[in-house]
């Protein structure tokens, strides 16, 4: 099939631009290896001029071919963006760990850039500040969507940001925005971002963090990652009062950031209240730390009530948001616990948050819908509509949601079969591909703490397709791969 340069050079041109603002982020870290003097300035010059160059490059070539984009457009845009960009995410780690593959290195990439937090890494205590800080970084940076952030900060540009937003933004209900302005909906939720990090730093070191761990350890909570800069992760500061700041943060990323922006823009606690997910989020996660609690004291797991709460409270927070950080070794616990904290991890992110899974706007959907279907069984004459916040859900956005839920099902079990048939145990397979796909991290097994050294590089570039894919939730990234899409 032939396929025209210049029906795609459109697209190229902005994504020419995206590499080149990638780039522009990675002089943070630079600036801050500079100043430490930490010895891996080196790594981030050749990285960030390869970077700039290849976006300068890419946009030159491409920039007499400018237009705006079209939802052809924006989907290939979105799709490459997100599957080029650990490329270069990966060249600080390249030169600054010359015994990292290159497979291993796109993986840790992708991994931070879409939030996921699964690492290859040990060792991770002797690195410098500033590759941990940039592997949480990519984490801050995904959290929100480098997509968002340029639409935000360049709306002048005309690349057709309302396009992009759509392709990219995780929710289902894409058709909604917060202002008539597309790039003002972005920047809202980028300066919503912002004030939620900040807040972290602040905590995190009234708590206790020195500034550069307070920093590192901000953009992986608020961004909702799981990279940490100690191989123990959270566990290594062993406070309780860390424990409870980075709790309240990953609840607060988790929560829809256009119901964060209306309450701060309006100084109002009223969109709280509106939000139908919020009872579901916080009803989920209260109701699976009692029952978790119950079955470890039961089982007695632990004699401590307090000790045991704590730590399932902990735990059963950063899967849920698909945090992902470890401060208790989990992996120790009952399989039914290890299983539930693994599901958990699948839905109750809130939809348009940082965080990943199915997101509990279509779980609240598709109980709505089992539950319509039984009535209907009972009733066939009712009439029932689905609702949320009052508001009737249209059919256009059920199918959608049931086509989602579908390939996300497709999708698990397809990549479990090509993950058992390259050798890997069915646990750490599965497993491996239900915390890659939700962006959570940590799986069960050899690969409970979140660490995937032992995997070999075919298995972990299945792994880094099923973080791209959960992060795209799916069709964004599908939908590139279909015939049609292809056709004049």
């Amino acid at each position: 099939m032939h396929i025209p340069f210049r029906a795609y050079a459109a697209p190229l041109n902005a994504l020419g631009l995206i590499i080149a603002i990638f780039g522009l982020l990675m002089l943070f870290p630079l600036a801050v290896s500079q100043y430490l003097g930490d010895g891996a300035g080196k790594a981030y010059d050749v990285a960030c001029f390869a970077t700039l160059l290849s976006g300068a490059a890419l946009f030159a070539f491409t920039r007499r071919y400018r237009r705006n984009l079209r939802i052809h457009d924006g989907f290939f845009l979105v799709a490459t963006t997100w599957a080029i960009l650990p490329v270069f995410g990966a060249l600080p780690l390249l030169s600054y760990l010359p015994g990292l593959t290159l497979v291993d290195a796109y993986f840790e990439a992708a991994s931070g850039l879409t939030a996921t937090g699964a690492t290859v890494l040990t060792g991770i205590d002797n690195l410098p500040v500033s590759i941990n800080l940039w592997r949480t970084f990519l984490h801050w940076i995904g959290g929100m969507g480098i997509i968002v952030l340029v639409v935000a900060i360049l709306p002048l540009l005309g690349i057709g940001g309302r396009q992009l937003f759509k392709a990219e933004t995780p929710t289902p209900m894409k058709e909604s925005s917060l202002t008539p302005r597309i790039a003002e909906t972005a920047k809202g939720l980028w300066v919503t971002y912002i004030l939620l990090t900040l807040g972290c730093i602040l905590f995190l070191w009234l708590a206790g963090l020195d500034g550069w761990d307070a920093l590192i350890m901000a953009f992986s909570i608020t961004g909702l990652g799981g990279f940490a800069n100690h191989d123990a992760s959270l566990a290594w500061y062993g406070s309780h009062l860390v424990e409870f700041v980075a709790m309240v943060f990953a609840l607060a990323s988790a929560l829809n950031f256009a119901t964060h922006y209306l309450a701060l823009s309006r100084r109002s606690f009223t969109p709280y209240l509106r939000d139908p997910e919020i009872p579901f989020f916080f009803g989920v996660l209260a109701l699976s730390i009692t029952l978790l609690l119950v079955y470890m004291m039961h089982n007695d797991v632990q004699a401590d009530f307090f000790a045991t709460l704590s730590q399932v409270s902990f735990q059963v927070v950063s899967m849920s948001t698909s945090l992902g950080l470890i401060a208790y070794d989990y992996s120790q616990w009952p399989m039914f616990v290890q299983l539930w904290l693994l599901f958990l991890g699948s839905f109750v992110a809130c939809s348009g948050s940082a965080g990943g899974g199915i997101k509990m706007m279509r779980a609240i959907i598709l109980y709505k819908q089992v539950l319509r279907e039984v009535i209907r069984s009972l009733h066939p004459n009712a009439v029932r509509p689905i609702r949320l916040s009052g508001q009737p859900v249209g059919e256009n956005v059920l199918h959608a949601v049931l086509g989602f839920s579908f390939m996300y099902m497709v999708s698990i079990v397809v990549l479990t079969l090509i993950l058992s048939a390259s050798g890997l145990e069915l646990v750490e397979a599965f497993s491996s591909v239900v915390t890659c796909l939700n962006n959570t991290g940590p799986g069960l097994a050899k690969v409970a703490g979140g660490n995937y050294q032992a995997l070999g590089d075919f298995q972990t570039g299945v792994l880094a397709f099923a973080m791209i894919l959960g992060r795209l939730e799916i069709f964004t990234l599908l939908v590139v791969f279909t015939p049609a899409f292809w056709r004049r």
